[in-house]
């Protein structure tokens, strides 16, 4: 009862985690006027907190291994209601890149303390399933940030759209305190570096090798394909949808299906050697990619439910090798390590596109993504053989 309570506060989290992290993208649009200032002008206050949100993945997954990883989801909790509540209350431009400086720094928090606390909240038998329903959460909360957001603006105004998430995030951590109090904490090693040595498992170095490239790999094609596929959709569906709110329809509707794949993954991962598995999603991705480069109308749209299937499929994967391969007492600092990845190279995802639909339009950025996955296809056959992979999980 008390390890479900625990993933249920964690899993929650995740969903705040991305959904506060993404109020103020859709509640800047009713800022401007408040503000004298430009969507420009606005968005530019927000790149410190964004900045905080990557950075600080290091020092937060640092303070969970030597500290306490419960503890720092309550900070999580707490700071990340804080600085909502403060955002709403920002009277100038200093104030209002302040306080979103703050939510980007406690928002850092969940991705190196969180999955590490999801890694260690059951049998190793049941990891895939956990990590894969955690990613569902996550995806949701990205999904339903623009449309929460959107209509607390329109219904109470801007202000509202930070003080409402902001009461319920300080909420959620007083009930995870009351928790705390009540069932403990799961019992931990001492994290020393001599433990963490004799901890490793076999074969860990090649493994962290694959999961560096493939993380790589699939933060570009992540980053790519959510943030163009709108516009792909525009162009692509132009005799079929001819409004913005169509393409909008159809692209969250593409995000949240297979945002549940996850799941699916999950299970497998539970279930099956993750070499062949990882290869299989790898070459699908090249596949589809492929077909969504010279793809139109409907055909796309099918196609591009096949791309983000396939790239979500992918992100559980990484996750639930490094609780494999790594010691629980420095688990929070490497899962910080692969987020400051993802943070650094998927930011070089948007230049990316620029330039590729300069070159060739959508056809050369699918087909660079296509070998974004071959990439991660041929790294795959670094990973060890099913007897390692078999004898890590145990």
């Amino acid at each position: 009862m008390a390890r479900r309570l625990r993933l249920l506060f964690l899993n929650v989290g995740h969903a705040f985690d991305h959904w506060f992290i993404l109020i103020f993208a859709t509640a800047v649009i009713a800022m401007e006027r408040h503000f004298s200032l430009s969507y420009g002008e606005l968005m530019a206050l927000s790149t410190p907190g964004f900045l905080a949100f990557g950075l600080g993945a290091i020092p937060a997954g640092w303070l969970g291994d030597r500290w306490s990883r419960e503890g720092m989801i309550v900070v999580f909790f707490l700071g990340m209601g804080a600085a909502c509540l403060l955002t709403g209350l920002a009277r100038t431009p200093l104030e209002l890149g302040l306080a979103l400086t703050l939510l980007g720094i406690f928002a850092a928090i969940y991705h190196p303390v969180g999955i590490a606390m999801v890694a260690e909240g059951g049998p190793a038998e049941t990891l895939g399933k956990r990590m894969g329903i955690n990613g569902v959460w996550g995806n949701m909360g990205v999904a339903g940030a623009a449309l929460v957001t959107g209509f607390m603006v329109d219904a109470a105004g801007w202000r509202a759209a930070f003080f409402l998430p902001g009461a319920l995030a300080i909420a959620t951590g007083l009930a995870y305190m009351v928790f705390l109090r009540r069932f403990g904490t799961l019992p931990r090693k001492a994290p020393t570096a001599a433990t963490a040595k004799q901890e490793m498992r076999a074969g860990w170095q090649r493994v962290l090798a694959v999961v560096a490239v493939a993380t790589i790999m699939v933060a570009l094609q992540f980053n790519a394909t959510t943030v163009a596929m709108p516009k792909v959709l525009e162009e692509r569906l132009i005799e079929v949808v001819s409004t913005t709110a169509g393409v909008g329809v159809i692209a969250a509707a593409i995000y949240a299906t297979a945002a549940f794949v996850q799941i699916v993954v999950g299970w497998a991962l539970d279930r099956f050697p993750v070499r062949p598995l990882l290869m299989t999603i790898a070459a699908g991705q090249v596949a589809a990619m492929s077909l969504a480069a010279v793809s139109h109308g409907w055909m796309m749209v099918a196609a591009g439910g096949v791309v983000m299937i396939l790239v979500f499929a992918q992100i559980p994967i990484g996750s639930t090798l490094i609780a494999r391969y790594t010691p629980d007492s420095i688990r929070s600092r490497v899962y910080g390590l692969q987020f400051l990845v993802v943070f650094g190279v998927g930011g070089l995802a948007v230049p990316m596109i620029a330039v590729l639909h300069g070159l060739g339009g959508f056809l050369a950025m699918f087909m660079t993504l296509a070998v974004f996955g071959a990439v991660t296809c041929l790294a795959a056959l670094a990973m060890p053989g099913r007897r390692a992979v078999a004898a890590a999980a145990e």
